[in-house]
């Protein structure tokens, strides 16, 4: 990479070496009420991108919420587990446009189902996933965890923790972590950095608690950092303190 110019700052430095990003499908559908907006998805891809380029190994996580919930669907009547199925489902469709955004901007891209679409997508498997990150390819996982009553959260902490990931990046529609819901509770607090010991006993829903105690237990801190903030990924990724942590201390 060339040095910086006369007058020019030195490009920032990446802390982590491999990250999981996990995208909400709700983030993908913009001022939408349904779907995919496609300006999203660009401006998505454009800072994974830019990730991409300080020689970081990036995976993929997109959930589904754009298009259908399991747990919103079972409450209309559909049978709970179809729901997640096609929830499921949902979040392929997701990957393939983040794949073909990603892939018009130069960053070769593998996804990977958890459930058996050959036809589309790679079946996920570990070592396979692994070694697209090394040959510099960002790979997506697709489908959750491919078993019902499984949230794309859990998904997110089993993957981080599949590939070894430094560090698991979700992206929110909020700047952090907070004591109470801040649009809730006006009187709710940003905390910077919390345990993830707190987080489950305080049920400040970070994530599910699956998905922390997995993470927990590994080791592996979680980044929570406000999306639609254009250049967040690239700061939390350079060790910017941007949003809130969740780490043993």
């Amino acid at each position: 990479m060339a040095g910086a110019q006369p007058g020019e700052s030195a490009p920032a430095a990446a802390r982590y070496r491999r990250v999981l990003l996990k995208v909400s499908g709700e983030a993908l559908m913009g001022s939408q009420p349904f779907g995919i907006d496609e300006a999203v998805v660009a401006a998505i891809a454009d800072e994974i991108r830019d990730v991409h380029k300080l020689n970081v190994e990036v995976a993929v996580v997109v959930g589904g919420g754009n298009i259908i919930r399991g747990l919103a669907a079972s409450h209309r009547g559909i049978d709970r587990v179809t729901g997640d199925y096609m929830g499921m489902l949902a979040t392929v469709i997701n990957a393939l446009a983040l794949q073909d955004a990603l892939e018009k901007r130069g960053v070769p891209t593998r996804v990977q189902t958890a459930i058996d679409i050959r036809e589309v997508a790679e079946p996920f498997i570990r070592r396979r996933a692994i070694r697209h990150l090394e040959k510099g390819r960002a790979v997506i996982f697709a489908a959750g965890t491919g078993n019902p009553y499984f949230t794309t959260d859990s998904a997110a902490a089993l993957r981080a923790n599949e590939i070894h990931a430094d560090i698991l990046l979700k992206a929110t529609q909020v700047d952090g972590v907070y004591t109470a819901d801040p649009e809730k509770d006006p009187t709710a607090v940003k905390l910077p950095e919390v345990t993830y010991q707190e987080v489950l006993e305080r049920d400040l829903r970070v994530m599910d608690t699956a998905a922390i105690s997995l993470c927990r237990d590994n080791g592996i801190p979680i980044a929570i950092f406000d999306l639609s903030t254009a250049g967040n990924i690239r700061r939390v990724v350079c060790g910017e303190k941007v949003g809130s942590i969740v780490r043993a201390s």
